[in-house]
């Protein structure tokens, strides 16, 4: 067994950039061995250039999350060689387009919940075992306050993220007194990310919390297992 499989093992997904990259970080630097998920090579490397110049250690996995088979390879993988999930962060997400619902693309709704819901879904579903050999693992799903306070313009996203929030918190509910996972849903609240400044523009982002800040909050409901 390598110093590697040794490690507490996280994936986080949508970790190219944003909240997903700074918890990534943080979590290697808490000693965490962390997989890292996103659509694209490039910031995936940056984030795992950073882990490693820090003395972490890190897997690239890009793939889009809307390719389900994708995520049941990749669980397949993590049990041949960890068989376990110690924690598990449901970052990655789309804002899709603001604007009234009657003017909402139907195609680009079904986008949008295939990636803000119907992905995490799956995540669940195929890491589910994983999670339960741990000695004891975390889910973090990343929510926003318009889930629980309507918003004009914001309908596709905001329903995406209530139902990932219902998602989750039933998924905690029926691992109480079967398995110690536990399930956190996190709402980020006004931080500095690009789809915030898509959804705000012109907002100066020294006013908002930065992605460390939200890494550190995640960090601070993990029960690190080794």
């Amino acid at each position: 067994m390598t110093d590697i499989d040794k490690k507490p093992l996280a994936l986080v997904t949508g970790a190219s950039r944003g909240i997903g990259a700074a918890t990534a970080k943080a979590l290697a630097a808490k000693g965490y061995h962390v997989l890292l998920t996103a659509r694209t090579d490039g910031g995936l490397e940056e984030v795992d250039d950073d882990i490693h110049a820090a003395g972490g250690t890190a897997t690239l996995a890009p793939f889009d999350l809307s390719d389900f088979e994708a995520i049941d390879r990749l669980a397949q993988a993590v049990a041949g060689r960890w068989e376990r999930l110690d924690a598990l962060v449901m970052n990655a997400a789309m804002l899709g387009d603001m604007t009234p619902l009657s003017h909402v693309d139907a195609d680009a709704f079904e986008a949008l919940f295939k990636l803000n819901v119907t992905a995490n879904f799956r995540l669940l579903k195929a890491f589910d075992p994983l999670l339960r050999a741990a000695p004891h693992a975390d889910v973090i799903a990343l929510t926003s306050s318009v889930a629980n306070e309507p918003r004009a313009f914001w309908g596709p996203y905001a329903a995406s993220k209530a139902a990932l929030a219902n998602l989750t918190e039933t998924y905690g509910a029926e691992m109480d007194g079967l398995a110690d996972v536990k399930v956190h849903v996190v709402d980020p609240k006004g931080t500095a990310t690009s789809m915030r400044a898509s959804a705000f523009p012109g907002e100066d982002p020294s006013t908002l919390r930065t992605p460390e800040d939200v890494a550190s909050e995640i960090l601070a409901l993990l029960r690190i297992s080794g």
